[in-house]
């Protein structure tokens, strides 16, 4: 069984990749999908990433979820592991993801923890199907696994979500869940480290972003259509708690998230 790290990186940042791409391992290799902004002007590729290990394919534009779409759509292992340029691994780390999918020929998405020093993120101890979400719990992109054929030109990315989308700023990995799920793809939280990110991540950064806010807005009225509205208040409640914006503006924002995404998908 063979495990492609999908690595998305953009612009410079594929001068930082280097730090995460290990010695090879047998039955372990990397796909580097490179975004290209429309003012950037691609440089060599760099020499620690000239290996047989490694593949790199380009994309022009922005959008985090257009680079993850375009990396799943070059995939070609048995498993793939969604992976930014800032994320760390070692060797057991590739073993148990392999191990993971190995053990249950079912399994067809898995996600996992990571450790991290700014992330003071709940993990359950225990392993669940995520059709029902652990309180308190949430997904990071870099944290999910799956088999190549149970995805590959069935399930994307939605790019109205995500950093660098016109204005749904996040909610595209759980969005990405809600979806697999929802095919009645197979798809289970396992309480073991996979990856080591020691850098703050959006959700952690961004409480008062008001893409993010709204992309939450447009993520409940996806998944929790009939509930929408009660569920709508109790976030601006919350998000007011972390964010300090005003209940009704966080309440206007999350609405106005429901209002765009509707609009973009007719």
């Amino acid at each position: 069984m063979t495990l492609e790290v999908l690595v998305c990186t953009i612009d410079n940042g594929i001068n930082n990749i280097d730090r995460l791409i290990l010695a090879p391992i047998e039955g372990v290799s990397y796909l580097i999908s490179w975004q290209h902004s429309a003012d950037f002007t691609p440089t060599d590729v760099p020499e620690p990433l000239q290996r047989n290990d490694i593949k790199i394919v380009t994309l022009q534009g922005r959008g985090l979820s257009r680079n993850r779409n375009n990396a799943i759509r070059h995939a070609s292992a048995d498993i793939c592991l969604i992976a930014d340029d800032d994320c760390a691994y070692q060797q057991s780390y590739f073993t148990n993801i392999i191990d993971t999918f190995h053990n249950d020929a079912a399994l067809d998405l898995a996600t996992f923890r990571m450790k991290s020093s700014y992330e003071n993120k709940f993990y359950p101890d225990y392993s669940f199907n995520l059709n029902t979400f652990a309180k308190g719990y949430y997904v990071t992109s870099f944290e999910i696994a799956f088999r190549r054929t149970s995805i590959q030109h069935k399930l994307w990315f939605n790019e109205l979500f995500g950093l660098g989308a016109p204005t749904l700023q996040s909610g595209e990995e759980n969005l990405f869940i809600h979806d697999a799920v929802t095919m009645e793809l197979n798809c289970h939280y396992f309480p073991i480290v996979i990856v080591e990110h020691d850098h703050p991540t959006t959700s952690s950064t961004r409480v008062d972003n008001h893409g993010v806010i709204m992309a939450e807005g447009a993520y409940i009225g996806i998944v929790y259509p009939c509930t929408a509205p009660l569920r709508l208040i109790l976030k601006a409640y919350r998000l007011n708690k972390a964010n300090h914006l005003g209940v009704f503006t966080n309440l206007r924002l999350l609405i106005a998230g429901i209002t765009y995404y509707n609009k973009q998908k007719k």
